[in-house]
């Protein structure tokens, strides 16, 4: 019986190291995910030199839907590099970057909860920049002193208003969670 119960335990040891171990299977992907930021970076260039070039021949509305698009591409390279330091750090192995004097803000604290939310964010952030382009190229179709391009610009302000307190919102939950949580920790630690 004895034999039996060692064969055991070594074999779900031996189990739990293998399960512990497939974290490492996501590797690849954060690295797919940094090899795509730099891809994404020369399209950044490439959009940025078509503007320098183009720059006589546009007009301001087509220059400021430019514009966007390259504030559109930076925050999406924001939400990549968010994923992959965050992801890594929190489901593969704990970057140790505690003592860095360039150590972001936003990995303070970092867990899953948080990751969920400001990646939320950034994706609700990204998506209002992309609704305000595809706004301003239908408006820039619209007639400006028309009933509907009145409409349009009502509506997209709207739109910012609503997005801005539901952000504002999150914000303060999120300030919330970490104060209370902030708290719990002093407690654990006696202070």
């Amino acid at each position: 019986m004895n034999k039996g119960n060692s064969f055991m335990n070594k074999f779900e040891s031996f189990f739990e190291g293998f399960i512990f171990w497939s974290r490492w299977v996501q590797a690849p992907l954060y690295t797919g995910l940094i090899v795509a930021a730099i891809i994404y970076l020369l399209k950044f260039f490439q959009e940025l030199l078509y503007l320098v070039e183009k720059f006589n021949k546009l007009s301001e509305m087509d220059v400021m839907i430019k514009v966007l698009g390259l504030v559109d591409i930076s925050m999406v390279m924001n939400l990549v590099v968010m994923v992959t330091i965050g992801g890594y750090s929190i489901f593969t192995s704990r970057i140790d970057v505690d003592m860095h004097e360039d150590k972001p803000l936003w990995l303070e604290g970092l867990d899953a909860g948080q990751l969920k939310i400001k990646l939320a964010t950034s994706l609700a952030s990204i998506s209002g920049v992309y609704l305000l382009k595809t706004f301003m190229n239908y408006r820039n179709e619209v007639e400006k002193t028309s009933t509907e391009g009145v409409i349009i610009e009502i509506v997209i302000h709207m739109v910012f208003i609503i997005s801005a307190l539901l952000l504002s919102q999150t914000e303060k939950i999120t300030h919330s969670y970490h104060l209370h949580h902030g708290a719990e920790h002093d407690e654990e630690d006696g202070h």
